[in-house]
């Protein structure tokens, strides 16, 4: 098994999950460990992806990008800045990668 810890590379706590009512995120997000993030990338680092209810983007910092491109799957849902909320990501999920068609949480057709 992969792996994880927090965003800023501490361990994964039970309470992560816990939402802030200010703004709608999880107090900390899972991502692949740092070295499990350096064996190398199945897809393009991505940062920016468009949520295809609102239509609005939404960049993500390094640590769960570079998650995304070493595991396209690792992720069930992911947040939408406007909508302060979450939502599927997947070939069903709500989200498409800024400037292209590719479902976020799926591998493109070459990978």
């Amino acid at each position: 098994m992969a792996k994880t810890t927090l965003t800023d590379g501490s361990p994964v706590t039970a309470d992560h999950r816990e939402i802030d009512p200010q703004t709608g995120q999880q107090k900390a997000y899972v991502v692949l460990s740092e070295e499990e993030r350096a064996k190398g990338f199945v897809e393009p680092e991505r940062r920016t992806y468009v949520h295809l209810k609102c239509g609005r983007s939404t960049t993500m910092g390094p640590a769960l990008a570079e998650t995304y491109a070493r595991d396209p799957l690792f992720y069930t849902g992911t947040f939408c800045a406007h909508c302060r909320s979450h939502f599927p990501v997947g070939p069903d999920g709500e989200f498409v990668w800024a400037g292209t068609d590719q479902k976020v949480g799926t591998r493109s057709s070459g990978a």
